[in-house]
């Protein structure tokens, strides 16, 4: 690593951005562990839909932020819909 300050202040810039893109990257797990929870568990469509709005705000905020490109979010988005989508099907 080198000396000069330029360098020291991107290194803190940098290590600063990784743990907030890493929180965020985190928060988009936990929504698609909690819908997949929940379809394990055979909950309603209300519940699926409440926790898939939830997805879709963290993956697109992600997105929104540069973390995530956007066509990964909206392959994310549609794979669960997906999902969902066959778990209330076959429920029904």
């Amino acid at each position: 690593m080198g000396k000069s300050l330029s360098v020291i202040k991107r290194v803190r810039q940098n290590e600063r951005r990784r743990e907030i893109n890493l929180a965020y990257k985190i928060k988009i797990k936990k929504a698609r562990k909690k819908i997949e929870k929940l379809i394990a568990d055979n909950a309603t469509k209300e519940e699926l839909m409440e926790a898939y709005r939830e997805y879709t705000k963290c993956v697109d905020k992600a997105a929104k932020k540069n973390i995530i490109h956007k066509n990964n979010a909206a392959r994310k988005k549609s794979r669960m819909n997906k999902k969902i989508k066959n778990f209330v099907l076959k429920t029904a």
